[in-house]
């Protein structure tokens, strides 16, 4: 079953979470730029943004 959501872009400050996969990765090692990135990439895209516990972005579509 797949699930009712969608992952478009994953962004992170941590270069040792990059990996290879289906979305969309950036890294950033500025917090802010990774905010800004995080908002454009969203509006782009018309789609939510998740943040998680460990500060990466998760930019979903429902």
């Amino acid at each position: 079953m797949k699930p009712p959501y969608q992952i478009l872009a994953y962004l992170t400050s941590d270069r040792d979470r990059v990996i290879n996969g289906g979305p969309l990765l950036l890294y950033s090692d500025n917090l802010e730029e990774l905010k800004q990135m995080t908002v454009d990439i969203a509006k782009g895209l018309k789609a939510d943004v998740v943040q998680m516990t460990n500060g990466d972005y998760l930019v979903i579509r429902i």
